[in-house]
């Protein structure tokens, strides 16, 4: 199959449920630049390649679950990704082909967009910045995705190979061969495209639907603190999480817009998806145009099937999760078959049309504290801490040996962040990034294997689609 090749020229506008643009239609290429309303249309488009089933509306991070230890595996069907948690991946496999193509075709979606806009006459320059702004958070989402997938970790060997690093727009057939860059590269382009998007994105937006599902300052900004973690760059996370800490504790404000904790952890998964700890959400609406794949959707697979219950070694086993004093035990359930189950993403009966969590203020703040922790502010890595587990447990009392030293505190740290994060795919790369070995593991299926960081299944093999179009490319 061709990866990246046509999948996306740009032209194809999603639908309107919460951008308000025009319903989804494709059109000519010399006419889907033509009107403001038109412009617009596109900008929605790329979220609608981020909401992909095999990429961030779905798939892609139940992948990253599976291939950690928090969730064991009930099926051993190849088509429920199987072979993705018993860490056997092919590069002819689908899974691996089809999670490539989603992340370039929204890339090639925003090297489009970029091209159109710079120049046009047809909005203002402010608003084509914005735009533009825009298209470069999805570039760089994107990329993370890939560079954090399909290549060693930073920390492991930023100067090895790392994915094609696509800046110019594909709009015909004969222009697949390039090289790839090196994973340091990948992460340069990365920062530089969320440095200019916080430069050029809007504080905020008119509704809190569109401060969910919309690029903005703080959006750029939450990310960058998780592209630079990722790299040990724990000053330069600091610096970025600081931006979105008023001087009067927890919050951000600008404009009408405000991030912080929410109260209760269960509002944020409650059915409403819009409140202030949101930072920037995959939407699903009330329509047939905007409902999920059902066997790509969290809510099939941690639930309604469930695909993948709780492994019985794996966090979920941990006492925070095993009490009615903190609520996010209320995100834990039992089948029917015994077994314990993810309920974050609660809507069972198909179609799913649960939002998916892509960065929520709790990770700035953990980002936050690992990163205080790493340049021996334990002070404020402290309170980070305890801010998010006494959200969910406000009479919890750390004890001393938790944080009586910098390695105590950092060990504390990351297990706040596997119960807090639970099944938002944050394990695997959470893994990978400390270079720690993706370990052994039980399902119903059998036994995964440990792996290493040195062996060559640690990442993804590159897809045999990509191999086959692109004359310069060469596997792992």
């Amino acid at each position: 199959m061709r990866i990246i090749l046509i999948l996306a020229i740009g032209l194809t506008a999603c639908n309107d449920d919460f951008l308000n643009t025009v319903p989804k239609t494709t059109v000519a290429e010399d006419a889907a630049y033509s009107t403001p309303s038109k412009l617009l249309a596109q900008i929605n488009n790329l979220y609608g390649q981020l909401q992909s089933a095999t990429f961030y509306g779905g798939r892609f991070i139940v992948f990253n679950e599976q291939r950690g230890d928090e969730f064991g595996q009930n099926d051993g069907n190849a088509a429920t990704g199987s072979a993705v948690w018993n860490q056997n991946v092919a590069s002819t496999n689908e899974f691996i082909n089809n999670v490539w193509g989603a992340a370039y075709t929204a890339i090639n979606a925003s090297n489009v967009l970029i091209s159109k806009l710079n120049g046009t006459t047809i909005i203002s320059e402010a608003e084509a910045k914005a735009y533009m702004a825009e298209a470069k958070f999805v570039r760089a989402l994107s990329y993370l995705a890939l560079v954090q997938t399909y290549a060693k970790p930073y920390n492991l060997d930023k100067n090895s190979l790392g994915v094609p690093l696509r800046l110019t727009p594909i709009t015909a057939e004969g222009n697949n061969d390039l090289a790839r860059s090196t994973v340091g590269q990948v992460y340069s382009q990365i920062i530089k495209d969320l440095d200019e998007a916080e430069t050029d994105l809007p504080a905020s937006y008119e509704t809190a639907l569109l401060n969910t599902s919309r690029a903005k300052k703080s959006t750029a900004i939450a990310l960058k603190t998780r592209v630079y973690l990722h790299q040990n760059e724990f000053r330069k996370v600091a610096t970025e999480a600081a931006k979105l800490l008023s001087a009067n504790g927890l919050q951000y404000t600008a404009g009408s817009l405000t991030h912080r904790l929410e109260a209760n952890i269960a509002t944020v998964f409650g059915g409403s998806y819009t409140g202030v700890e949101a930072i920037f959400s995959i939407p699903f609406a009330n329509t047939t145009t905007e409902t999920p794949a059902s066997q790509s959707a969290l809510a099939f697979n941690y639930l309604g099937q469930p695909i993948i219950p709780l492994a019985t070694a794996g966090i979920g086993a941990n006492a925070a999760l095993n009490t009615a004093a903190d609520a996010r035990a209320g995100l834990i359930g039992t089948n029917a078959a015994r077994q314990r189950v993810l309920r974050k993403f609660a809507i069972i009966t198909a179609p799913f049309r649960d939002y998916v969590p892509v960065i929520r203020y709790a990770e700035v703040l953990l980002n936050y504290a690992e990163a205080a922790a790493q340049i021996n502010d334990l002070a404020t890595a402290t309170n980070l801490l305890k801010a998010v587990r006494n959200r969910a447990n406000p009479n919890y009392v750390f004890a001393d040996v938790d944080f009586n030293t910098k390695e105590a505190l950092l060990s504390t740290i990351i297990t706040e962040r596997r119960i807090e994060l639970l099944g938002e795919g944050f394990r695997l790369p959470d893994l990978q990034r400390r270079l720690q070995i993706l370990p052994a593991k039980t399902g119903s299926i059998g036994t995964a294997p440990l792996v290493l960081p040195t062996a060559s299944n640690y990442i993804w093999p590159i897809p045999s689609g990509e191999i086959s179009v692109n004359k310069l490319m060469i596997g792992n």
